[in-house]
């Protein structure tokens, strides 16, 4: 699911689930928390490259085995529910407070828990072709690292929130989503060489600057944003509507729900 290479005091973390569309699962969380440790305590490592094969960085969590694990459920526990969704969100934010700068390099799609996932990194450089989004906005989940503000701003973070709308690329860099958008042929040498710049760096001194630089975001409520995403995100996904998403991904299949969830927008699902 993840390999790791490392150069010239470089971790490439990469997803390589490309048949998959890099989805999250229980088994992907596992991994990449266990590459993100192994990094940060590596000496020879002064920054984290993500980086994904395939046609997507990170399409979010497996619809298939979350929808079929709530459509088992015979009562819904928000306490175990909280519980067990925060085992993914603190390996998100793992690349957060590392001790470490994280770089992620963003081809193609980018959404829903994928953008959960790569909002916890310090800086995101994207491909022009990468599309971000969360369209469980529209029905079955709140982004539970409440990332969005903090990267954005209020009126951005509402414009794609209240909408699930998908922000390619160069929208996503206007509005400060993204550090960086780059020709899709250029990603991976672009990302490198920016990761390569700042592993010149003494490794105290990046260590320092990020945690001046994220400081300001944990006094501003980072960890209270947090914990009431992924509550929150528990209870989009039990509500009436969120019920019947299930239902009907049971009946028909996830795919089928998406693309009925998100062909009166006009993006994501038939795509």
């Amino acid at each position: 699911m993840i390999r790791t290479e490392t150069a010239d005091g470089v971790r490439s973390i990469v997803f390589d689930r490309a048949s998959e569309y890099n989805t999250i699962t229980p088994a992907f969380r596992d991994a990449l928390s266990a590459a993100i440790t192994e990094a940060d305590a590596d000496p020879e490592v002064r920054v984290m490259l993500l980086r994904a094969e395939g046609p997507a960085f990170c399409a979010g969590y497996g619809l298939d085995w979350s929808t079929e694990s709530q459509a088992g459920e015979d009562d819904w526990d928000s306490a175990q529910d909280y519980r067990l969704l925060k085992t993914f969100v603190d390996v998100y934010m793992q690349l957060w407070y590392a001790a470490k700068p994280t770089v992620a390099a963003v081809n193609g799609w980018c959404v829903a828990g994928g953008t959960d996932l790569v909002l916890c990194t310090d800086i995101i450089v994207a491909g022009e072709g990468a599309s971000f989004g969360y369209p469980p906005a529209r029905v079955w989940g709140i982004p539970t690292t409440a990332m969005w503000v903090y990267r954005m701003g209020f009126e951005q973070a509402k414009r794609y929130l209240l909408t699930g709308d998908e922000i390619t690329a160069g929208r996503a860099h206007e509005i400060g989503m993204i550090a960086e958008v780059v020709p899709d042929d250029e990603l991976q040498e672009h990302a490198m060489a920016l990761a390569r710049r700042m592993a010149r760096l003494p490794g105290n001194q990046l260590e320092m600057l990020k945690l001046l630089c994220n400081q300001t975001a944990e006094n501003m409520g980072l960890t209270a944003g947090r914990t009431l995403g992924t509550l929150l995100d528990g209870v989009a996904r039990h509500t009436r509507e969120g019920r019947a998403f299930v239902a009907r991904a049971a009946e028909a299949g996830f795919r089928q729900a998406v693309r009925e969830r998100d062909d009166p927008f006009g993006d994501y699902g038939s795509r």
